[in-house]
């Protein structure tokens, strides 16, 4: 399963667009800065042009590094479209850039064309998927038992 450009992700009509493009940002993260932190407040949708991040989050007692992210990948969007506070911590582990789109833009593009949402709904239930997919992959898998091993313990001795 593949994501989606951005670009076919926020299609959407002329006057839309230009909502979007007077408001998109564009920020220079240094190595080692964190951009949010979980259950801050979020702001907005990111999308990684340049370097790498690395997100983690807390989950009762234990911390978790949740993985990668690289340039290309479109960031919590979970949190924009619910409406809620960050649920990791995203920090820079180079230098990066990074490109942000209010919340408040994205839901005027929201209600001028209401497909919009619904293509970023759709790639986060492909972005869902996908994390499924990779953590049931990257199980620990007990080790077979060689046949030789279970013959020989059925065997007499």
């Amino acid at each position: 399963m593949k994501s989606h450009p951005i670009a076919e992700l926020l299609e959407c009509p002329p006057e839309t667009g230009a909502v979007l493009n007077a408001a998109i940002q564009c920020l220079q993260i240094a190595s080692g800065d964190t951009v949010f932190r979980q259950h801050d407040p979020n702001i907005g949708l990111y999308i990684v042009v340049a370097g790498e991040f690395l997100r983690r989050c807390e989950r009762l007692t234990t911390r978790v590094t949740l993985g990668p992210v690289h340039a290309g990948e479109i960031v919590e969007l979970a949190a924009v479209l619910s409406g809620s506070t960050h649920t990791y911590t995203l920090t820079a582990l180079s230098d990066s850039t990074l490109l942000m789109l209010p919340v408040d833009a994205l839901n005027r593009a929201f209600d001028q064309h209401p497909p919009l949402r619904m293509n970023l709904l759709v790639e986060l239930a492909r972005e869902v998927s996908r994390a499924y997919i990779s953590s049931y992959l990257t199980r620990v898998v007990p080790a077979r038992r060689r046949r030789g091993d279970q013959e020989s313990r059925l065997l007499p001795s």
